[in-house]
């Protein structure tokens, strides 16, 4: 990771100095909570109503579950109405919202390929039901959704190239990275273009803090997992009240992309990832927290096992990271099982009021 700077991306990586990290340790440990029970990779989740929802993961995918955290059980529910992973999912007055996404192409020639989704889904978890939205504008795998007020901002991702004769791309094919930001209205059910990001990526964390978006790490230029994909530590700042992108903000300690995300307190924490270069294929361990006010990071507590494709949520105070991968996506082996069912809980400083 140390010959970033010399790659032709350098430019994209320029931005401001990264301050002292600060280590955040102290009292805090991790706990063990009741074992994912269909352990798998790409998974992402959301919470609502006090529980959390964790949805995808590789083949097959378009599972969904439901964590109690007070019986510390697990229930299956309705999967998704297509198979999807790689999507973004969202969490708006009680509902679930995911978009975009891949489906795996079956007995293709290539690769790891799949055909990058445009759908839109409302998931209502009282129902234990599925709605289809409007599409979205631009089809993409590996955005970011992010909820501001009373729109869900659907940012970044990857996708086939221009002129493209199908949707279909190869984890080792050519596809590109997107700058599209695209709100939709849940309760109009329309969708409006907004400013695009700067730096063109998939496979990053976000969150929002007190009305702005932060879009933190992920990968360029172009396929979305190859050796020939970077991982770049850029943290860049959206406001959507004035719908402008600010300076970089300080940057990812750790660059990484396909890693867990969650905020809380007014910190975005970061858990977990990949990286793939032609040196090494492997999974992080960091958990780093930025706090926008203050343009800092942290550094917590090692995850207890690396992995990408985790699922990350907040219950309260307590910051859950379920199940992924223990090694990245461009490795596999019959007689290793990467995928752990691992339900590891770390308790962060309660914030009063929140």
């Amino acid at each position: 990771m140390q010959t970033l700077a010399l790659t032709a991306v350098a430019a994209l990586l320029l931005g401001p100095a990264v301050p002292a990290v600060a280590q955040e340790s102290g009292a805090l440990k991790w706990e063990r909570a009741a074992p994912f029970p269909d352990a798998t990779e790409e998974l992402y989740a959301a919470t609502a109503n006090g529980r959390m929802y964790v949805f995808g993961g590789g083949n097959p995918s378009g599972r969904t579950w439901e964590y109690d955290p007070i019986k510390d059980q697990w229930t299956r529910k309705k999967p998704m109405p297509i198979p999807i992973n790689h999507a973004a999912v969202t969490e708006f007055r009680g509902k679930l919202y995911l978009f975009g996404g891949f489906v795996p192409v079956p007995n293709a020639s290539a690769p790891g390929s799949v055909e990058v989704q445009g759908h839109a889904w409302e998931y209502d978890p009282a129902a234990d039901a599925w709605r289809e939205l409007a599409p979205m504008p631009t089809r993409r795998g590996s955005p970011v959704a992010i909820t501001v007020g009373n729109l869900i901002y659907v940012i970044g991702g990857a996708a086939p190239n221009p002129g493209a004769p199908t949707a279909i791309i190869s984890s080792r094919g050519p596809s590109r990275s997107l700058s599209t930001n695209e709100a939709y209205d849940p309760v109009t059910n329309q969708w409006v273009e907004k400013s695009p990001m700067p730096t063109p990526r998939n496979h990053m964390f976000a969150g929002a803090v007190n009305g702005k978006i932060y879009i933190i790490g992920g990968r360029i230029p172009n396929q979305y997992v190859s050796v020939a994909a970077t991982n770049i530590d850029v943290v860049e700042e959206y406001d959507t009240v004035t719908d402008q992108w600010g300076p970089q903000k300080a940057r990812l300690p750790t660059a990484r992309s396909g890693g867990g995300y969650a905020t809380y307190g007014g910190k975005i924490y970061t858990a977990g990832g990949e990286v793939q270069t032609a040196q090494m294929w492997g999974a992080f361990l960091a958990l780093e927290a930025y706090d926008p006010v203050r343009n800092s990071w942290s550094q917590l507590p090692s995850m207890p096992v690396p992995r990408h494709g985790v699922a990350a949520a907040f219950l309260g105070n307590k910051l859950h990271l379920v199940s992924g991968r223990i090694a990245s996506g461009g490795y596999t082996s019959p007689d290793t099982q990467l995928a752990t069912d691992e339900h590891d809980v770390l308790a962060v400083p309660e914030v009063t009021g929140h």
